[in-house]
């Protein structure tokens, strides 16, 4: 049985903690709290005996194997050296980090300890992922890909009023790229790799938050377009376009809807398949396993970093491109 602490007490980590009491894989064993009563609620929901509010603690605990992170994207480098340097496996939530240099030394980190570390992104572990990737070679030679996620932020209606929460927030990491254009530059990363050179625009918020933005990625034989945003709502489907057909596919952060248009005018709805337990919404169930796949194989350096390391340097690329610096980035360049 795998113990597994979280740290974070928000509705990500109500989605994970929901998907974690399904598997027989793991023991749902600590919460971690800046504040005891938070922790002791939310605990309480789960039927958590234990409760922490010093990390310190936490870290040093003979009785947790994992810790799932889920604070701030600000915080999730020190929160992850931190539990690595004491030998816990990290579960560590989308972006996994501010940017490139922090990964590269969380990386190394996980070498060092030999311990697993995973970033926490739905779609590169989703049925419908591995649906588009197996059946890319019906389209023939790809020429052209949109990517894109726009999804209309109820924190942005509080925004508009003045109050600004860690969503819109630079200063925690945060911002439309890195929490909505995370998921399509991901998928990118994982379908095609990295590309030669990239293109990026964006719209400012008054706060120098990003509120929306594109990226035209250049590769030698095709051109991808991704576009996000957390001010507007997107109606139609992704598409990549090859020279025999055309794939749709819906939902980008969880595809489940895939159909291959044909060149001859035929009609092919792929079918994906999905866990019986997902149709009740516990769609973090193939993240959750897959980690316990790799401690089970003691795969440190494993498949699923290749695709997080493209998606952070895609983003550090554009973010300087418009800009967008964080403060983790200026405490990277003093270190």
């Amino acid at each position: 049985m795998i113990r597994v602490a979280t740290i974070g007490t928000n509705y990500i980590t109500d989605w994970f903690a929901t998907a974690l009491l399904t598997s027989p894989l793991y023991e749902y064993a600590a919460v971690y709290s800046r504040k005891m009563e938070t922790g002791k609620a939310f605990a309480d929901k789960y039927g958590v005996k234990k409760v922490y509010d010093n990390l310190d603690e936490l870290a040093e605990a003979d009785d947790i194997d994992v810790i799932y992170i889920a604070s701030p994207t600000a915080y999730h480098y020190a929160h992850a050296m931190m539990m690595m340097n004491n030998g816990k496996h990290v579960m560590v939530e989308k972006p996994i980090a501010s940017n490139s240099e922090e990964l590269s030394l969380m990386l190394q980190a996980a070498k060092d300890n030999n311990v697993i570390m995973m970033e926490m992104m739905r779609p590169a572990h989703a049925p419908g992922n591995k649906t588009i990737i197996d059946n890319l070679s019906k389209l023939g030679d790809i020429r052209i890909a949109t990517l894109q996620y726009c999804q209309y932020s109820g924190r942005y209606d509080s925004y508009k009023k003045g109050i600004i929460e860690n969503a819109f927030k630079p200063e925690l990491s945060n911002g439309s790229i890195m929490d909505i254009g995370v998921y399509p530059i991901h998928t990118l990363a994982q379908v095609f790799g990295m590309p030669e050179s990239i293109k990026t625009d964006v719209f400012h918020l008054s706060n120098g938050c990003d509120g929306a933005g594109a990226i035209m990625a250049h590769y030698p034989d095709k051109i991808c377009q991704v576009l996000y945003s957390k001010v507007t709502d997107h109606k139609t489907p992704s598409q990549i376009q090859g020279e025999k057909g055309c794939m749709l596919i819906e939902t980008i952060p969880f595809p489940k809807k895939i159909t291959i248009l044909y060149r001859d005018g035929s009609v092919e709805d792929v079918p994906v398949w999905e866990d019986e337990r997902e149709v009740s919404g516990n769609n973090m169930i193939y993240e959750i396993e897959d980690f316990a796949k790799l401690m089970e194989e003691g795969k440190v350096d494993h498949d699923y970093l290749k695709a997080s390391i493209v998606e952070m340097k895609i983003i550090d690329e554009a973010r300087k491109q418009v800009g967008i610096i964080f403060p983790a980035d200026k405490i990277r360049e003093m270190l």
